[in-house]
């Protein structure tokens, strides 16, 4: 049975800067019931909180953004569960490093005292965060 389509994307609330939300706050950031989020995450595989003691489910900014596209997709464009399955898995990635950025507050401006990084360290530096997060995709 699906549920209507109350409300469009652009009405929801915007997503607190928080790391972890749970099953609750999700629920409500994204207008699903708790049970119809459990029953996502067993149909869609881009879907895996992380669980902790007593089997929580903790969602990251990610999965909310993936919840929301998910929910666009059924309750608002009309796909089926596997339509919508088919559909993001044609659509690309969201963009990791866009997604954090939006994620993140704006770091403090440098201080003038303190030195400045050659444009090869701060490559290094990229290389490196940029393979902790295909670390982190997978």
């Amino acid at each position: 049975m699906r549920e209507p389509a109350s409300s469009p994307a652009a009405a929801l609330p915007e997503i607190p800067r928080k790391r972890y939300f749970a099953i609750g706050e999700v629920s409500e950031l994204c207008a699903v019931k708790p049970h119809v989020l459990r029953y996502w995450e067993q149909e869609f595989p881009q879907l895996k909180p992380v669980k902790r003691r007593g089997n929580r489910r903790y969602y990251q900014h990610d999965d909310v953004m993936m919840i929301r596209r998910i929910r666009s997709l059924l309750y608002e464009q009309g796909f089926t569960i596997g339509g919508a399955r088919q559909r993001l898995r044609e659509l690309p990635k969201i963009n990791s490093t866009a997604l954090i950025a939006r994620a993140m507050p704006a770091p403090p401006p440098v201080a003038a005292g303190r030195p400045k990084a050659s444009k090869g360290e701060l490559e290094k530096m990229r290389g490196e965060l940029e393979a902790a997060l295909k670390l982190l995709e997978k």
